[in-house]
C-alpha cells in the first residue's frame, strides 16, 4: 500500500481529487479510483483528475488531462474538472509558491475530446471548449412512461441530452435522469441528462444527472455548455454569453457564436475552480 498526495478541489460544487503524475509513476486501476471517490471510505469526489506529461505523438500542449468518473471509468472530458485541472497544473508549475502564473496564466492540455486551452483569471478559469458535434432534435421520446416534448442532443466533449422544463425544482432528476441516461436512443455509450429552465433572455437554470457518477451532481460544465447552446438554438441567439445557474449555487458563463443549425464556434466556459484542501491517503 502506498501513500498518495492529493488536492481536493471543486468547480461550482462539482468536486474532484487531483493527482500529480508528471513523473509517470502512478498506476491506479478502476477499483482504486472508485475508492478515492468513495464519500465514506475515501476522499470523496465526483471524479479523479490526473496531471500527466503530454503524449509525444499528440498535439502540442503543456500537459495531458486524464479524467475518471466516480465509478472508475475514464471519460473524454469534464468542463468543471478541466477548470480545476488548469488551476492545479498552474499551481504545480508555480511550485506551490503563489507565483504569478498560478493566478494569471495560460496553458493547453490534451484530453480525449481534443486540446483544451485555459486562462486562469484569479479565482476563475476560462476554457476554450472543443467543437460541439452531433446536435439533433430528439423531441417526443417516451422516457419513464412520460413524453418529453422538448428534447435535444449535443456532444460537447461528452454526450448530453437536454430537456426543457417549466421548473427544475419539480423534476424527479434521479428517475428521469437515469431513464434518459440508459435510453435506447443513446445506446450503447449512454448519455448525460440535463434539465433546463429558462429564466430570462440570456439566463437559464440547469440540473444534471451524470453518467458514471450515476446520480445528480451540483454542477456539470459540459452539461452547462450543452444546455446553453441548445437554449441558443431554440431562441435563435447569434452569440453568447448565456448565464447558467447550477445546483451548487454558482453561475457559469457560456460564450459562443452560432453559425447554423446546431453549429457553434468559439465556445467558452468560465467559472470558479477552488482548492478545498490538500492531503495524503493510503491506496
Amino acid at each position: 500500500m502506498q501513500k498518495l498526495a492529493f488536492a481536493k478541489m471543486n468547480g461550482a460544487g462539482n468536486d474532484f481529487v487531483l493527482l500529480d503524475n508528471r513523473a509517470s509513476h502512478l498506476a491506479l486501476d478502476r477499483a482504486a479510483v472508485a475508492r478515492l471517490c468513495d464519500r465514506h471510505r475515501g476522499v470523496g469526489a465526483d471524479g479523479v483528475l490526473i496531471v500527466e506529461p503530454p503524449a509525444i505523438d499528440g498535439p502540442r500542449a503543456h500537459y495531458r488531462m486524464r479524467y475518471y468518473n466516480a465509478d472508475g471509468g475514464e471519460v473524454e472530458m469534464c468542463g468543471n474538472g478541466a477548470r480545476c485541472f488548469a488551476r492545479f497544473a498552474a499551481h504545480l508549475d508555480a511550485g506551490g509558491n503563489g507565483a504569478s502564473r498560478e493566478r494569471h496564466g495560460e496553458l493547453a492540455f490534451q484530453t480525449i475530446a481534443g486540446v483544451i486551452h485555459a486562462r486562469i483569471e484569479g479565482e476563475e478559469v476560462a476554457l476554450v471548449m472543443s467543437q460541439p458535434k452531433d446536435g439533433r432534435d430528439v423531441s417526443g421520446l417516451i422516457v419513464a412512461e412520460e413524453i418529453l416534448a422538448r428534447l435535444a442532443f449535443l456532444n460537447t466533449g461528452v454526450p448530453h441530452v437536454v430537456a426543457q422544463v417549466a421548473d427544475t425544482e419539480k423534476v424527479d432528476v434521479p428517475r428521469l435522469g437515469a431513464a434518459l441516461r440508459y435510453h435506447e436512443e443513446f445506446a450503447p455509450a449512454g448519455t448525460n441528462a440535463n434539465f433546463m429552465q429558462w429564466l430570462g433572455p440570456r439566463e437559464i437554470r440547469v440540473r444534471t444527472y451524470e453518467r458514471g457518477v450515476e446520480g445528480e451532481t451540483l454542477a456539470c460544465g459540459t452539461g452547462c455548455v450543452a444546455s446553453a447552446l441548445i437554449f441558443a438554438e431554440t431562441n435563435s441567439l447569434a452569440a453568447g454569453p448565456v448565464a447558467v445557474q447550477v445546483r451548487g449555487g454558482d453561475t457559469l458563463r457560456v460564450g459562443f457564436q452560432r453559425t447554423g443549425p446546431f453549429a457553434f464556434e468559439n465556445v467558452t466556459l468560465t467559472g470558479p475552480a477552488d482548492f478545498v484542501f490538500h492531503g495524503e491517503i493510503a491506496v
